[in-house]
């Protein structure tokens, strides 16, 4: 199970609008993802779950995949929790 650490780059953290992008990017996928904040680990494809680690700016969480395209998905995933949702348009 690959797994990488990630700075949570938007402004607003991973809350509302950031989390809910990230969690459409994380259902999409054929791999499924967790993220680990302290000692809590959520369903990343979970909204309410995600948003439930209170996770915000500059915090530091643990992202794991698994599955047929794990590699992938921690690459892609990752590069979304590191970037600035607040300023990426809806699909």
């Amino acid at each position: 199970m690959p797994e990488r650490r990630v700075t949570i780059g938007s402004r607003s953290g991973l809350h509302a609008r950031p989390a809910a992008l990230f969690v459409q990017a994380a259902a999409k996928s054929t791999a499924s993802a967790t993220l680990t904040r302290g000692d809590v680990t959520v369903d990343a494809a979970s909204i309410l779950a995600v948003m439930s680690l209170g996770a915000g700016q500059g915090d530091e969480v643990l992202l794991r995949t698994e599955g047929a395209d794990a590699d992938q998905a921690l690459r892609e995933l990752g590069e979304l929790l590191e970037s600035d949702l607040d300023t990426v348009s809806a699909p």
